[in-house]
């Protein structure tokens, strides 16, 4: 699980989370919740990629609510790496938040389950 990760309001534009994205050196950013029932979301470059400059839209005219990906799939931190998995496969995942209460602790990607989660389970450290 990664736990360094970015956030961003919905109502910033995408240019916004591209200078955001570009300043931390990834390519996801955790949209944060708006009031208490809401839920996060996620914004990924291919998500401004397919609904930004596919349609030759401006950056700075378009809010990140706009193309983000929202609600996401929640998981939880303690959830066994193969369930974890299979509920990748299942959805065809590329990445989900891992949530602790009601906050985001991480995300988590195939990559990472793998490189990390399925090391350790083998003890291959």
């Amino acid at each position: 699980m990664r736990t360094d990760f970015g956030t961003i309001d919905g109502l910033a534009t995408v240019g916004e989370a591209l200078r955001q994205m570009k300043a931390l050196k990834t390519s996801v950013l955790v949209v944060n919740k708006r009031h208490a029932d809401d839920e996060y979301g996620l914004v990924t470059s291919g998500d401004i990629a397919r609904h930004v400059l596919a349609r030759d839209r401006s950056p700075e005219r378009v809010n990140v609510y706009e193309v983000m990906e929202k609600p996401t799939i929640l998981i939880h931190p303690d959830m066994d790496i193969r369930y974890c998995s299979r509920l990748f496969a299942r959805y065809n995942l590329v990445r989900a938040l891992v949530v602790e209460g009601r906050e985001v602790i991480g995300i988590v990607s195939p990559n990472t389950l793998v490189l990390d989660g399925l090391y350790r389970l083998l003890d291959l450290e």
